[in-house]
């Protein structure tokens, strides 16, 4: 399968997913998200944002989540592996620019892949 795509598969969907990955799942963060992580149980990373309502406007909330999702569908080959992660955006990321969104996210997924081998 391509990795240009982004289909159900490659979603956490289920609030029980969320709950688990929180439960058994390592966190990291920036200034701008937190990244919450564990192994994955499929054959393919899966991704989980979230975005609350203390972070800003409706407009603002899909802004970010469409820039995290077009980050994950381009680049989750450096993650290295199959992974189940939810990226949490804070309050900060509200006004973040596309290229620093992508700087940020980018350095998680560097994080993240680095932790395998620990």
């Amino acid at each position: 399968m391509s990795t240009s795509t982004f289909t159900k598969a490659d979603r956490l969907r289920k609030r029980s997913e969320f709950l688990d990955l929180g439960k058994r799942g390592r966190r990291i963060q920036n200034r701008y998200f937190v990244a919450v992580f564990a192994p994955g149980g499929s054959d393919r990373s899966r991704l989980g944002i979230t975005v609350t309502r203390r972070v800003g406007n409706a407009v603002q909330r899909n802004r970010i989540k469409r820039m995290v999702r077009e980050f994950f569908r381009q680049h989750r080959t450096r993650l290295g592996g199959t992974w189940d992660l939810n990226l949490i955006a804070k309050k900060s990321a509200i006004n973040l620019p596309p290229e620093d969104a992508c700087q940020c996210i980018g350095d998680l997924f560097d994080e993240i892949s680095n932790s395998q081998t620990d």
